[in-house]
C-alpha cells in the first residue's frame, strides 16, 4: 500500500511539473506576438494569459477533452503506470519540441 502512494505522489508532482513544462512551451505561442509588436508590455501579457487560462473553462466549458480523450485510450487500460508513462512522455515531447 505505500508503494502505491508514493507512486501517485510522484504521478502528482509529475503532473504539476508537466503542467509547468507545457506552459512555457505553449506560452510563445500566446505571449510573445503580443510583447514582440509592443502590444502589450510583458507582465501585461503573462497577467491576460493568466486570467483567460483560469476563466476559459468556466466561460467556455470542457467540451474539448471529452471529445479528445473518447475512444482513445479504453478506461480497462488506464492504470497509474499507464498514466506516469504518458506524463513522462508529454514532458519529453515538449522539451524536444521547444
Amino acid at each position: 500500500m505505500i508503494e502505491l502512494q508514493v507512486l501517485v505522489y510522484r504521478i502528482v508532482t509529475t503532473a504539476l511539473f508537466f503542467d509547468f513544462v507545457n506552459g512555457f512551451h505553449d506560452s510563445a505561442n500566446s505571449i510573445a506576438t503580443v510583447v514582440g509588436t509592443l502590444v502589450l508590455k510583458p507582465i501585461q501579457a503573462v497577467t491576460m494569459a493568466a486570467i483567460a487560462n483560469f476563466i476559459g473553462p468556466f466561460v467556455f466549458g470542457t467540451a474539448v477533452a471529452p471529445t479528445v480523450g473518447k475512444g482513445i485510450i479504453q478506461p480497462e487500460f488506464s492504470t497509474v503506470y499507464v498514466i506516469f508513462a504518458g506524463l513522462i512522455g508529454a514532458i519529453v515531447w515538449d522539451l524536444i519540441t521547444w
